[in-house]
């Protein structure tokens, strides 16, 4: 089933549909699954032919596959930031993609997605890759005692993460709030500053890496890979880069068999694709792209063993199931994995320009599956203009509740498109990308107002769109923004720029 972007679904108004379906609807289980690094066109049911992802691209054909949807930030952080909290990130200084020993970004008070749930009478709980800070300030956390601020402080009963990303330091988990399998003989010491003495780093001794950086990550030598960040210690609670995919699997699916009872938000984040990349040896040689073709297959399993053991427990009936990705994608990102060379004829993102970083559809055009069997029409594409940022309003609906006057203030209130039961576009889409510029979607029309930068992002091949003039693109006339339309619709420029500025200025 496929209906256009203007179409709406079952001819009914868009207020009452979703209104009714909330009110006839038990609370599922909501599991907001999100990839790292995952572009539009990593994934075989978004036109992938050099991977293929059964196990997605099967729950794309029983839900809703998504086809505009976008992030908030063509980078992590960022992206990250505005889908709990329903906030633009260009609204809060510090929302950059943050270091490894980043103080907690989200405040203690300020009004959560895991909030929401809780709010609502469930069990809430954060697994996989945050990067957006642990501890009171930037620099001055304890790894060797429990964190002061934590995820459970803005909503999340339980969390089991890793600090910022793989490529940063510290790299063990973080359960709760204290260092798992913390060592009492090997205390950690965690510097962005300065290396330590007697500690190698990755750029003096190339011979002691499985992995070698193409750029940067030349830092912290941990599991023979080289890391952004100087760190010291950690003995036994380091990490091994081949089972971090299993670690986030065999917490996330331990959370669920312990919360069958009862309704839960699951936050789950994967490392994959994001480098360095290091599937688990059981993975190696099943993909002709090397190491970011086996981290794709990699992260398929993980939606397996999700899916599976929602099945297993008789839960994936009344379990919302959202697959997504937090920016576009990026091939070399530090890490001389051959993925360039091996990528072949496989665009990670798909049909659009540029990637991570960028300004360009191909920074914040990410996948999004809708899973919900029975509940959200089956076998159906979205063409819909839709946005992250709307998904925690969204989700308020679906749950019937109300939110503080002050919270989740970008954030509308869009449950039928969101769930694929309304196909009509959202009023407008806001992407930030690396340079903290703005940029703005509007039915069929790109908006890349003037900014500075470079022409690409670092030694990543990927092109940031920045210009001192104006780009207008139509997406349905020309997907990849090839011709720029500023100077022939100048009406449309100056509309949208209006839009932009108000929306800048308020809310």
């Amino acid at each position: 089933m496929r209906i256009g972007k203007h179409g709406m679904l079952l001819g009914c108004g868009l207020a009452a549909a979703t209104c009714g379906w909330a009110q006839r609807t038990e609370r599922p289980n909501v599991i907001l699954l999100v990839a790292d690094d995952l572009g539009y066109g990593d994934l075989s049911c978004y036109g992938a032919t050099r991977v293929h992802t059964p196990v997605v691209d099967s729950l794309a054909r029983h839900g809703v596959r998504f086809t505009d949807m976008h992030a908030c930030a063509s980078t992590s952080t960022p992206s990250r930031y505005a889908l709990l909290t329903g906030e633009y990130p260009f609204r809060r200084p510090g929302t950059d993609v943050a270091p490894g020993d980043a103080g907690m970004i989200i405040r203690p008070g300020q009004f959560t997605m895991a909030e929401l749930f809780r709010q609502a009478g469930y069990k809430t709980a954060a697994i996989g890759k945050w990067h957006l800070g642990l501890g009171d300030k930037t620099g001055e956390q304890d790894w060797n005692a429990p964190l002061d601020i934590t995820p459970r402080d803005i909503g999340f009963d339980y969390h089991y993460l890793m600090a910022a990303t793989a490529d940063r330091v510290p790299c063990v988990w973080i359960e709760d709030g204290r260092v798992c399998d913390w060592d009492a003989n090997a205390p950690i010491s965690v510097s962005y500053q300065h290396p330590f003495a007697g500690e190698p780093i990755a750029r003096e001794h190339p011979e002691m890496l499985q992995l070698r950086s193409s750029h940067g990550h030349d830092q912290a030598i941990v599991n023979g890979i080289g890391r952004i960040g100087y760190m010291k210690g950690g003995g036994h609670a380091l990490w091994r880069d081949e089972d971090i995919a299993d670690s986030i699997v065999a917490h996330a699916v331990r959370y669920i068999e312990a919360n069958r009872a009862e309704p839960f938000f699951l936050y789950l984040c994967t490392n994959d694709v994001h480098v360095p990349r290091m599937p688990n040896e059981r993975f190696r040689g099943t993909s002709p792209m090397g190491l970011r073709g086996e981290a794709i297959l990699q992260f398929d399993w993980t939606v397996g063993q999700i899916s599976e053991s929602l099945r297993r427990l008789g839960l994936d009936q009344n379990t919302l199931l959202i697959i997504t990705s937090d920016n576009g994608p990026v091939l070399d990102d530090g890490y001389a994995d051959r993925a360039w060379e091996l990528a072949g004829s496989h665009n990670p993102s798909g049909p659009y320009r540029g990637g991570k970083y960028s300004a360009y559809e191909g920074g914040s055009a990410v996948p999004y599956i809708v899973y919900w069997p029975g509940k959200v029409p089956a076998g159906t594409t979205s063409d819909a203009l839709a946005s992250h940022i709307d998904l925690s309003r969204s989700l308020a609906q679906l749950l019937n509740q109300s939110v503080p006057a002050d919270a989740l203030p970008d954030s509308r209130a869009l449950l039928a498109v969101m769930t694929g039961r309304s196909h009509r576009n959202c009023p407008f889409a806001l992407t930030m990308p690396n340079n903290r510029s703005i940029v703005m979607r509007q039915d069929r029309w790109k908006l890349i107002p003037p900014s500075k930068g470079p022409k690409e992002a670092w030694q990543t091949h990927i092109e940031l769109g920045y210009s001192s003039e104006p780009q207008l693109y139509d997406i349905d006339r020309y997907r990849y923004e090839g011709v720029n339309l500023a100077q022939k619709n100048p009406k449309v420029v100056n509309r949208m720029m209006q839009q932009l500025n108000r929306t800048l200025q308020g809310r």
